[in-house]
């Protein structure tokens, strides 16, 4: 136990392997919110550095299962069919990390999470805020650029893709697949980084090594719940999701 535990007490790995169980679920139940759900939660027994490099390869390794759940041939149908989205992502996180020490992350997160919040909130009322589909390629444009600055100074990418995937109406697997490989590509992107910056090295790769199990029996769970859930229970459980992801960005903006 004590080559995975990276310097943390036995009941803070325990606890890692139950939150990370947890966070599987959701993501397999969903789509997304796992990386969220476990930092928020590893910050409150691990310190920060450590949280972060933990959640690096379950975050890969389940978004490849995420990804190719249908085949490759559906990711790479995602990838072809959204790929002005994917594309302007990649460039603006490329771009926008070059400014990370000039904006402040809690203005950035501010501005993520109102129109999140917003959007979900009003969804979730009953009110529609559907795109009209002429102006598909131009929303998938904005949003990707939005994701990827976000992303690049806040490493918060997510809930761009998921507003432009429920304004088009996108259909239940079609949303959770385009996701995942949204989410790789991030993920790939972020444990480069950090295998880079140290953050995920020797001490931490192991922990972040085991905790892939216990987050890839929660995604088992969370696809058999995924499974059963009717596309109007699936569309309202994503929305309320994405509530919570915009309320704690909003936490963030404002350093509680």
């Amino acid at each position: 136990m004590e080559a995975i535990s990276a310097g943390l007490p036995l009941w803070a790995v325990a606890l890692a392997f139950g939150v990370t169980f947890a966070a599987g679920f959701v993501k397999g139940a969903i789509g997304f919110a796992m990386p969220l759900i476990m930092i928020s939660s590893f910050g409150a027994f691990m310190p920060p550095q450590t949280a972060l490099a933990a959640l690096i390869l379950p975050t890969v390794v389940t978004n490849v299962s995420q990804a190719l759940r249908q085949g490759p041939a559906a990711a790479w149908g995602s990838v072809v069919t959204y790929r002005r989205l994917i594309g302007m992502i990649v460039i603006f996180i490329i771009v926008s990390a070059q400014f990370v020490r000039v904006i402040p992350e809690a203005l950035m997160l501010g501005l993520l999470g109102v129109p999140v919040v917003l959007f979900a909130g009003v969804q979730l009322a009953g009110r529609s805020l559907a795109l009209r589909l002429e102006h598909r390629r131009r929303a998938e444009y904005a949003l990707g650029i939005i994701g990827g600055l976000y992303g690049g100074i806040s490493g918060v990418w997510g809930p761009p893709v998921l507003v432009y995937l429920l304004s088009i109406g996108a259909g239940k697997q079609e949303t959770v697949r385009v996701q995942g490989v949204v989410f790789l590509i991030g993920a790939v992107m972020l444990a480069a980084a950090h295998l880079q910056s140290g953050v995920l090295d020797g001490a931490t790769a192991p922990l972040s090594a085991a905790l892939v199990l216990p987050a890839m029996a929660g995604m088992a769970a969370g696809y058999w719940m995924q499974d059963r859930l009717d596309p109007a229970r699936f569309r309202r459980w994503t929305l309320i999701l994405l509530l919570i992801t915009g309320l704690n960005l909003l936490r963030g903006a404002a350093g509680l």
